[in-house]
């Protein structure tokens, strides 16, 4: 999926066929945080993405709102090396990558 990144922000990239349009809203937002942006061309919707993006900033400096940025899906975590080796080994175990062990503990933890 092509996707328009900018200041930490990433933004999807929809086609509206009936009227020619395109648009999009960033990605990853907590709930209740929405930013969209059309254009009809895609140097239109790349600025129309900047400027919704440039707004949505200015807009929480002046309200002393926290900034809520795209969640990527990737993160570094920093654990003890005894916890390391354990989670290696259980995912050796379960046959599985250590990035698939941690999303599945990550997943049973949180749901």
């Amino acid at each position: 999926m092509d996707t328009l990144k900018y200041k930490g922000f990433i933004g999807s990239i929809e086609a509206e066929l009936d009227d020619n349009t395109l648009y999009g809203k960033v990605l990853g937002l907590d709930k209740g945080t929405l930013i969209t942006y059309e254009g009809k061309t895609i140097e239109e919707l790349k600025e129309d993405f900047i400027n919704a993006v440039d707004d949505y900033i200015a807009s929480c400096k002046e309200k002393g709102l926290p900034l809520h940025k795209s969640y990527t899906g990737s993160f570094n975590v920093r654990i003890p090396i005894d916890l390391h080796a354990k989670a290696v080994a259980m995912a050796q175990e379960e046959g599985i990558s250590l990035n698939a062990f941690v999303k599945q503990s990550i997943y049973r933890a949180v749901m």
